[in-house]
């Protein structure tokens, strides 16, 4: 039979996967589905792990889980032999190399964070990509709050309790907002903590938040996050990073303890050593049906895909069109194999939406149409509720957000990893 390998179990490869098997009869293809984690993680989701709303297990689905017939290995992709269809990889937990032919190859990498090779970030920022990410960054949160409580300056608390989040679009508004909530909400744990202590700034550097949507969403943004305290700052990038802070393209100087970085993602590291045509920022360049041109077996999609759009641009790096890319691309393999033309991904952006916590969030919807307040923040949850994979997630994140309006947000710092060497010398944050 036809060998169909995924490369790639977040939102788009197993969307794929999922279409292929209710699609193909069993036997006309066998299905391989190869990913590092052997879960999907509910991406847009992830600042709310941050700040301790949702807990981390909530917001990943077992991949195993939503295939039934797809044969899943637990793997870290090496190398992809675009000649000789086959793909190269390592099992994770028995380090043994593998190669696999395949007829069909899906690339569904996703994306990874990007810091512009601007000196000091890698080494001095966090970021919220992963799952590990957003539990380091949670229980870095609370080392600070800790740490602040037994300060006799003031000037010192002040300064540790100073953070920085670079990027204003979804993830950067969204984790400010957050991280605020979080801190509110436990204060009244640490007696000599006052919210005054807290620090926030917001660093975007084009002219406005949530670039790229009505004006009017990121207007209301600004001023919701300003209301609360944070300071928003437009228009002036960070040009490097240091352990002390960052420095601003205008001259300033912002000293911090904590930068979180979410300016810009990037493809997957793993596409550059694929020999399929790319764009200037490495994204797969593939026909409007998803399959890269002149490279009849390889297809693409998700973040890690440049599609055409039909309109002179290509669709948008977002979960919303991942998961409606995927269907889709697996509808196109089927009619391949059963010897009929593939047909043009088609799809217009139902909306989008951003949290800003405190019940409040902006919403873009059809017509360009933008909701904000309490109503938008109630559509943010319903749509995303509706849209995590398994009912018994959706059941554990609707009770996390019940517990959360009648309970303070959890403050335990679980540090699983001390035994295994890991440092909590505040020399050595982040």
């Amino acid at each position: 039979m036809p060998v169909i390998a995924i490369v790639g179990g977040g939102f788009a490869g197993t969307a794929v996967a999922r279409r292929l098997e209710r699609r193909l009869r069993a036997d006309e293809a066998e299905i391989v589905l190869l990913s590092r984690e052997n879960y999907t993680l509910f991406t847009p989701m992830l600042p709310e792990v941050t700040s301790g709303e949702l807990e981390v297990r909530h917001v990943v689905t077992p991949i195993r889980a939503q295939l039934h017939r797809t044969t899943f290995i637990l793997s870290e992709v090496g190398a992809i032999d675009i000649e000789r269809k086959t793909v190269t990889y390592r099992h994770v937990l028995t380090g043994l190399t593998r190669t696999l032919a395949y007829d069909h190859l899906v690339l569904a990498l996703g994306s990874s964070t990007s810091t512009f090779g601007l000196p000091g970030v890698v080494e001095n920022a966090w970021t919220l990509k992963t799952l590990e990410d957003a539990d380091a960054l949670r229980n870095h949160l609370i080392w600070l709050l800790e740490l602040g409580d037994t300060l006799d300056d003031p000037v010192r608390r002040r300064q540790l309790l100073t953070l920085v989040v670079v990027g204003g679009g979804f993830t950067g508004v969204e984790t400010a907002g957050e991280i605020f909530e979080l801190f509110r909400s436990v204060l009244h744990f640490y007696r000599r903590i006052r919210l005054e202590d807290l620090k926030m700034i917001l660093v975007e550097g084009g002219p406005a938040l949530l670039s790229g949507l009505p004006p009017k969403m990121g207007e209301y943004a600004r001023r919701i996050l300003q209301r609360r305290g944070i300071e928003v700052l437009t228009g002036d990038g960070v040009t490097g990073a240091d352990a002390g802070g960052l420095n601003l393209q205008s001259g300033r100087r912002i000293d911090c303890a904590t930068m979180i970085w979410s300016a810009g993602v990037a493809p997957s590291p793993t596409i550059a050593r694929i020999g399929v045509p790319k764009t200037k920022r490495g994204a797969v360049v593939t026909g409007p049906d998803m399959r890269v041109e002149d490279v009849p077996s390889v297809w693409a999609l998700g973040d890690c895909a440049s599609i055409p759009d039909g309109e002179g641009g290509t669709f948008p790096m977002t979960a919303q069109h991942a998961i409606r890319e995927g269907p889709h691309l697996a509808d196109n393999l089927v009619r391949v194999l059963r010897g009929r033309p593939t047909e043009p991904f088609r799809y217009r952006t139902l909306g989008m939406m951003a949290a800003l916590g405190g019940r409040r969030a902006v919403a873009e919807l059809p017509g360009n149409r933008v909701l904000t307040g309490f109503f938008a923040w109630f559509l943010w949850r319903t749509y995303y509720l509706a849209r995590l994979p398994g009912l018994d997630r959706q059941l554990r994140v609707a009770f996390d957000w019940t517990l959360e309006l009648l309970f303070p947000r959890d403050i335990a710092e679980l540090r699983v990893n001390a035994a295994h060497g890991v440092s909590h010398d505040p020399a050595a944050a982040p």
